[in-house]
């Protein structure tokens, strides 16, 4: 298997791997661990978006309107981008318009992908056992970053895939980033919370009050679902 990974969206036009490829987009903190929350949670389907123009006229249409900017709700949305608070929600057969700062942005760039999974610590092993299933040659990590910015939990999250495929078949690095990212996530020897308390956006989410989601973002498999993007339907479902 090759693989590549993108530190930032801003990059993904610009990757190796171009032709024939699987892509996994990840936005740990916060948005594929939600989405990931929510279909745990039953949600049917995950319509993902980059704008908030669409969310009124999808309300009518009878979705339920899952909307954040900068960490915070979205007035009017009835939900944010919290998976904890997704958890404790009945979603059992609900459609999400969904759209946040970075996660959704990600999604949307790669949409054009062979396949185009959603990726987070929580379903880290489900999603190599899938990738692994589909005998994925060609597989692209597409971080979401901080507004066009690389940012630590998800480069640690493209490191732990990488050792986690590396560990079940051949993988070659076709960038430094995939490497720097193994290396990264090899170097922490236990602690992910304890790492990534430095991180940025960690401090950002606690000056809300988030540190629930964040500790949940930080744990791993805690969810058995792999999200994917259906191109007809342009939604995530599972």
């Amino acid at each position: 298997m090759q693989l590549e990974l993108i530190l930032s969206p801003a990059l993904y036009d610009s990757r190796q791997l171009s032709q024939h490829h699987t892509t996994v987009a990840v936005d740990v903190l916060r948005a594929t661990s939600s989405v990931c929350a929510a279909f745990q949670a039953g949600a049917d389907s995950v319509l993902p978006l980059d704008s908030l123009e669409p969310l009124p006229s999808l309300f009518e249409q009878g979705y339920t309107i899952a909307a954040e900017r900068d960490g915070k709700k979205v007035p009017n949305a009835q939900c944010g981008n919290s998976p904890t608070e997704y958890l404790t929600m009945n979603l059992k057969g609900k459609r999400l318009a969904y759209s946040t700062t970075n996660g959704t942005v990600s999604i949307l760039r790669a949409r054009q992908s062979d396949r185009l999974y959603v990726g987070a610590f929580a379903n880290l092993t489900a999603l190599k056992e899938r990738i692994l299933a589909d005998r994925t040659e060609r597989l692209v990590i597409l971080c979401s970053g901080w507004k066009g910015d690389p940012c630590i939990e998800d480069t640690l999250f493209g490191g732990a895939l990488a050792e986690a495929l590396g560990n079940d078949t051949g993988v070659t690095f076709v960038n430094d980033a995939a490497m720097m990212a193994q290396d990264l996530w090899q170097s922490l020897r236990g602690d992910l919370f304890a790492y990534c308390r430095k991180a940025t956006h960690v401090h950002r989410l606690q000056r809300l009050n988030y540190d629930n989601d964040i500790r949940w973002c930080l744990q791993v498999d805690t969810c058995t679902v792999v999200p994917r993007y259906d191109i007809d339907l342009q939604m995530l479902v599972l």
